[in-house]
């Protein structure tokens, strides 16, 4: 199965760059299933229910949030229309949606995809990711009932995102961190077959510090007071995630690529 994960679309830029380039590269790479992370579509802060119909109508087959999950307050009501849109496994107990999805992909194949939230550096305290997504895999077991596996592990610490890795490698085709919006190097596949990188990147304008127009950020890193509100940068946006192509059998990762598309970052890619 070919799989591509693109990670937090970021505002106005990143939603155009999505809807611009996604249909093409489902063609172009033969794509059988798309995740993308959404949760700062919507001027940086959530993901209303207009940009995530826009995101979907462009080819998305399943949407994440995160810690941002519900700033949109027509999310709460949304989310349990949309099936194909996925909030945090242990966000809260009373959190409108689910957490984790089984999907139909081409050829009827199944796809569970699952998020978590990290508990280390977070603004606020989650529960425990690791008993939360324990409990997801064991009722979907890799190359049983489903023929792939992608988990969103959403949270600031690398090394927590590693973590996370490693306790899924074997039971996960794809295991890829969001949150930092900065794309990491280390693209990999675990010794169990999982494909890992620990962050996806954004899909924005990296012209900007993660996501936002410089000038905000910089006056409150070198003044220390605020002035104005953080609003998306909006110049050429740049698609990053992960390919990830699995053996059907097994669900196991047989490749793994980054993808940086457009915009100011390096082009890659499955092909390139």
């Amino acid at each position: 199965m070919r799989l591509l994960f693109l990670g937090d679309v970021m505002g106005r830029a990143g939603r155009a760059a999505i809807c611009e380039t996604l249909p093409r590269l489902r063609s172009d790479w033969r794509l059988d299933f798309v995740v993308v992370n959404g949760e700062n579509a919507s001027s940086g802060h959530g993901l209303s229910q207009a940009h995530a119909q826009l995101l979907l109508k462009a080819g998305i087959d399943c949407l994440t949030l995160g810690d941002h999950a519900f700033d949109q307050r027509d999310m709460l009501q949304f989310i349990d229309k949309e099936p194909r849109i996925l909030r945090p496994l242990n966000y809260a107990k009373s959190a409108p949606g689910r957490g984790a999805q089984l999907f139909t992909a081409s050829g009827g194949r199944k796809v569970l995809v699952a998020q978590a939230l990290g508990q280390v550096f977070m603004k606020r305290p989650f529960s425990d990711p690791f008993s939360a997504l324990e409990g997801v895999m064991r009722s979907h077991p890799l190359g049983g009932l489903a023929q792939a596996a992608v988990i969103d592990i959403h949270c600031e610490a690398t090394s927590e995102k590693m973590a996370v890795g490693h306790f899924c490698d074997g039971r996960a085709s794809l295991v890829v961190g969001t949150h930092t919006h900065v794309p990491t190097a280390d693209a990999m596949i675990l010794p169990g077959g999982t494909a890992y990188m620990t962050d996806a990147g954004m899909c924005g304008d990296y012209d900007s510090v993660i996501g936002m127009e410089k000038v905000e950020p910089l006056r409150r890193f070198i003044t220390g007071m605020p002035k104005d509100r953080f609003t998306p940068a909006r110049g050429p946006a740049t698609l990053s995630g992960v390919f990830v192509e699995t053996d059907d059998k097994t669900g196991k990762a047989v490749s793994v690529s980054p993808v940086r598309i457009g915009g100011r970052l390096q082009q890659s890619g499955p092909e390139g």
